[in-house]
């Protein structure tokens, strides 16, 4: 009986140590890698004066600051430039431009530790240096008033992506909704939608399809030279709604060279806690807009509401196994080359339990690792298929420009050997002359 108890603690121990070792070669991995977020609403905090990027806040305060991003391994963040539907013309583009303003003055204030980046080469440099990069992406083609010269100057501030609908319809592209499915308005994209796909190719910025109708998306990838990236979306297989990507939709993706980035939203990725979801917004959704809508002239109070509050009223969350699931399904049907991470931080009322913040991070690449997946795959997922994507983009562009300057040049030939054509024909007729 002793031997057996002493092959039983054997056996236990090695299988601890096994676990530590796993969680080691995660960790390492994960800080090893490039990791990249598609999409954080966190943007609006950086133009309050109370609330400060370098300082560290507990989760009911926020997901994500710098201290914590630093714990989380996150090295670039796409900042949300978002709006919601416009009451008044320049509207939106006043709001996108103060919101881009905040997230350049937030990385002014920490020159150390923060860089807005315009390309990925730009993005490598400053990793290595061990700044976070700063990108940042245009939520909602509402945003650019139906203005082609916006949408230019957005590229120009730092603006790597636009998502070509929020949770309505556009002008010129259908929504899939949020809660509830819009009537279609285009069928898809109108031609002037088109044209802005177009022109964002030429542009080298990402087409983001989060948020689109599935017709805008089919049409988006009709149009678009380059990849195509879905900033924050889930898939239908594991949660049917309507934010989320069936099939169909990955394989197209996959397809394109494009890039799905999973939402970690318990209510877009786990049905029962939709439900549930639905039920404490409708209960509780006025104290939310009433924090939103009145000013924060004492932030310690505030918090310590905020925080009593969610302690006393735990908005429904799923586990983290549910979010695997979703990583496990997009990478089953698309690809690992065409996976990413889009968490929504801040953008949503909760995240999934075992995932409450940006120090999270790691956790979720050792529970990729533990479900089998390769290594090299998982360093893919964590950032290598979007700056792959990206880079794809500028190929395109600088392709783009390179094919605009051959016309150019050959219209110049044409017209010079017309001018001379005509300078002979008149020489020829001039001898020809009585």
């Amino acid at each position: 009986m002793p031997r057996l108890l002493l092959l039983a603690c054997l056996v236990l121990s090695s299988a601890a140590c096994a676990s530590a070792a796993e969680r080691d070669a995660a960790r390492a991995l994960h800080f090893d890698a490039i990791v990249v977020d598609g999409h954080s609403d966190t943007t609006p905090r950086f133009a309050d004066p109370s609330w400060d990027f370098a300082t560290r806040h507990d989760d009911t305060n926020g997901d994500m600051d710098l201290p914590r991003i630093r714990e989380g391994g996150l090295d670039v963040q796409f900042w949300s430039i978002y709006t919601g539907a416009l009451e008044a013309p320049g509207d939106g583009l006043r709001t996108a431009l103060e919101r881009i303003d905040a997230v350049h003055e937030m990385a002014r204030r920490n020159p150390d530790d923060v860089v807005v980046a315009h390309s990925v080469a730009e993005i490598r440099e400053a990793v290595a240096q061990g700044k976070l990069v700063s990108l940042m992406g245009i939520e909602g083609g509402h945003i650019i008033e139906e203005s082609l010269p916006a949408l230019r100057l957005f590229y120009r501030l730092g603006v790597r992506y636009l998502t070509l609908t929020h949770s309505f319809n556009t002008t010129w592209a259908d929504s899939s909704g949020t809660r509830t499915i819009p009537e279609p308005t285009h069928g898809g994209l109108t031609d002037f939608g088109r044209e802005v796909v177009r022109e964002m190719n030429r542009l080298g910025m990402l087409v983001d399809v989060s948020h689109v109708s599935d017709a805008t998306f089919f049409d988006a990838l009709e149009v678009s030279r380059a990849p195509v990236i879905a900033s924050h979306s889930s898939v239908r297989a594991v949660a049917d709604h309507t934010r989320n990507m069936s099939d169909e939709m990955l394989r197209a993706l996959a397809e394109n060279g494009g890039v799905v980035m999973i939402n970690f939203y318990p209510a877009y990725i786990d049905e029962e806690t939709a439900r549930a979801t639905s039920a404490w917004l409708a209960e509780h959704g006025p104290t939310l807009m009433k924090w939103r809508e009145t000013g924060d002239d004492d932030p310690a109070a505030l918090a310590a509401e905020r925080a009593a509050f969610f302690e006393a009223n735990p908005v429904p969350v799923c586990d983290l196994d549910v979010l695997l699931d979703h990583f496990d399904h997009a990478i089953a049907v698309a690809g690992p080359d065409h996976v990413g991470l889009g968490a929504d931080w801040d953008g949503v009322v909760s995240m999934p339990s075992g995932m409450e913040d940006v120090t999270k991070l790691p956790d979720l690449t050792a529970g990729l690792l533990a479900r089998g997946h390769a290594p090299e795959a998982v360093r893919k997922v964590l950032g290598g298929n979007v700056l792959r994507a990206l880079e794809a983009a500028e190929r395109v562009a600088a392709q783009i420009e390179a094919e605009a300057a051959e016309r150019v040049a050959a219209e110049i030939e044409a017209e010079a050997a017309g001018t001379v054509a005509a300078e002979i024909q008149g020489e020829a007729a001039l001898r020809a002359t009585p």
